[in-house]
């Protein structure tokens, strides 16, 4: 009778514990790995962790320029990291990679008249802006010549975040003191958006 006892506390014990780890995942913080170069220089390619505050979910007091988890609008199996590079109401401009002053020169606004009509000489995304529809994030990687983003699926519906990144660890240097310092280089995530009004 007391090794049953014993077992159920166990299997009590257990679940309860299993339910608290899940409320603090769901609702509360996330530690997670980052996989793939689309935020460079700011998250490592690999073995780099993001602490994510759920508080911010559905984009709940996001504002631009804020680093986010969120589900991928094409795979809802997987996660992305991401910026807010627009807000609801702001008109963008759907890929400024493509800007030829990037290069240095000046771009060349053209339409499909212009084209006569010829669309296969016409990137749409060279020079088109889109306004984000409410309820709508836009969202790039740091590193736009490697990420997927907006830019490919669109805007993000911001039901799909998840949290906000506010901290990684860099698991691809030693546990104290590697050449970012602190242990496993652990650093915060900061607002890089900068107002040029």
């Amino acid at each position: 009778m007391n090794g049953l006892r014993a077992w159920t506390s166990t299997i009590s014990y257990a679940v309860r514990a299993v339910c608290f780890v899940h409320i603090v995942h769901t609702h509360i913080y996330e530690f997670t790995e980052t996989r793939g170069e689309s935020m460079l220089p700011t998250l490592a390619a690999t073995n780099d962790y993001v602490h994510a505050i759920k508080k911010h979910k559905d984009g709940k007091g996001c504002q631009i320029g804020d680093c986010i988890v969120a589900v991928k609008p094409s795979d809802p199996d997987h996660r992305v990291c991401k910026r807010i590079t627009g807000m609801p109401g702001d008109i963008i401009l759907v890929d400024p990679s493509m800007r030829s002053n990037v290069y240095g020169t000046e771009p060349t606004v053209r339409s499909i008249e212009e084209l006569d009509g010829s669309v296969e000489d016409y990137d749409e995304n060279f020079d088109s802006f889109i306004k984000v529809p409410k309820g709508h994030v836009w969202v790039t990687g740091d590193n736009l010549s490697h990420s997927l983003d907006s830019r490919t699926y669109n805007a993000l519906p911001m039901g799909l975040i998840r949290g906000k990144i506010v901290a990684a660890n860099d698991f691809n240097e030693k546990f104290w003191g590697g050449s970012k310092g602190n242990f496993w280089a652990f650093r915060k995530i900061e607002n890089t958006y900068i107002d040029e009004e």
